[in-house]
């Protein structure tokens, strides 16, 4: 962590520089060029993940606020994702375009970057908790974004837009046709809990908002509205699905996830007319368009959610400028997701012991304050919480040029 900013070579307050680390903290950290707003976003989506994972909440409802509660159910993870393409964005350029001259060195650092991401993944896995760890696609997705560091803004969103509409579709219609294919490559990518479509076309339009001065009010402003518009359109279209039963009845024959009864009902041509029935590829279509459920990955979801995602990012880039010093913990947190992610998936471990779990209400409000103290010390007096700092020494690590001898 820098102890001072300086304009030309000279410090901008000796003060801060003498001040005790707190002080200094309180009065440096924050400050442009990071993005308070970012972090505490981040931060809410760490803890929102805390709480779909060990809360225990109810179904959803506008008119009791006690349920309020269960919208971290699939939207923390997908705020999460969206985070993640505008952070791609920042560090490759800002709302400049990297010149094509760094294209290779950025390459380099991303694959660095998502493989250190992708290891710490599996060894959370390691732990045998029944969370979906994201860290593994994450860092996958590190790399599936590389080509895509030279796209404008616009088509960004355009292949967002693409992915969001067309891709769960296209997966439940070819999911069906195949009679469900299985195997680990397709389990992790295209089928799995965070299907690739889905998810890099959040992480597209997060590096889309990246490009586009996300740090000016006027950005924030129109990403409100743009949100609120895609949450109304993605959730209407869940209800309108639901009103139909189209969801429903759909739901409790067929799926587009991957997984169904229908593996291996087929011996070969002969039987393949009943069984491509029974898989009933125009239903699973239409799941995958109108499903809003959580991590269900259907159209209406990630239209709905990632609208709520743009909502909740834009009103913290707006609360972070009046609100900086009440923020300030939250955003200490969001400035090390990975290490709180994991420590709190270590923190499972050590109370239900390996293979155990649980959900508390009180322990998801012990974590929250747990994490946000211990990563408002680290930020005081460390700076980069460990795990980051392990991402960064990889990814540099792998662009660093090696030395002629």
């Amino acid at each position: 962590m820098a102890l001072h900013r300086t304009t030309g070579s000279a410090p901008y307050d000796q003060r801060v520089i003498n001040a005790l680390p707190p002080v200094r903290w309180f009065r440096e950290f924050g400050r442009p060029p990071r993005i308070l707003g970012l972090d505490v976003a981040r931060a809410l989506a760490i803890l929102g993940m805390v709480g779909a994972h060990i809360g225990e909440t109810e179904s959803f409802d506008w008119f009791e606020p006690s349920t309020w509660t269960s919208l971290v159910n699939g939207r923390s993870s997908i705020l999460f994702a969206v985070l993640a393409g505008v952070s791609i964005a920042l560090m490759t350029g800002r709302s400049t375009l990297p010149e094509r001259e760094r294209i290779p060195g950025l390459r380099l650092n991303l694959i660095g970057r998502g493989a250190v991401i992708f290891v710490i993944g599996l060894a959370l896995e390691m732990l045998n908790t029944p969370i979906a760890i994201i860290l593994t696609l994450y860092g996958l997705l590190y790399v599936a974004v590389i080509p895509f560091l030279r796209w404008r803004p616009w088509q960004l969103l355009l292949a967002a837009a693409v992915l969001a509409l067309l891709g769960p579709a296209l997966l439940a219609f070819l999911n069906a046709v195949m009679l469900h294919p299985f195997g680990s490559g397709i389990g992790f990518v295209l089928y799995g809990t965070y299907p690739i479509t889905v998810w890099l076309a959040l992480v597209l339009g997060g590096m889309a908002l990246g490009r586009m001065h996300v740090e000016q009010v006027r950005t924030a402003v129109v990403a409100l509205i743009v949100g609120f518009v895609l949450a109304v359109a993605g959730y209407g279209l869940g209800a309108l699905g639901q009103a139909a039963g189209i969801t429903g009845a759909v739901s409790r024959s067929s799926s587009f996830s991957g997984s169904s009864s229908f593996e291996g009902s087929s011996s070969g041509w002969a039987e393949y007319p009943q069984a491509l029935a029974e898989a009933d590829p125009g239903g699973a279509v239409l799941l995958a368009v109108f499903s809003v459920d959580p991590h269900s990955g259907g159209t209406a979801e990630v239209l709905g959610s990632g609208g709520f995602a743009l909502v909740v990012i834009a009103l913290c880039l707006l609360a972070s400028r009046p609100l900086r010093g009440v923020l300030l913990p939250l955003g200490a947190l969001g400035s090390m997701p990975l290490t709180a992610y994991s420590a709190h998936v270590l923190s499972i471990v050590l109370v239900s012991g390996p293979g155990g779990f649980f959900s508390s209400n009180d322990f998801w409000a012990a974590t929250t304050l747990g994490l946000l103290v211990l990563t408002t010390l680290w930020s005081m007096f460390f700076g980069r919480g460990p795990l980051e700092r392990l991402v960064g020494r990889g990814a540099a690590a792998m662009a660093a040029v090696p030395h002629r001898s």
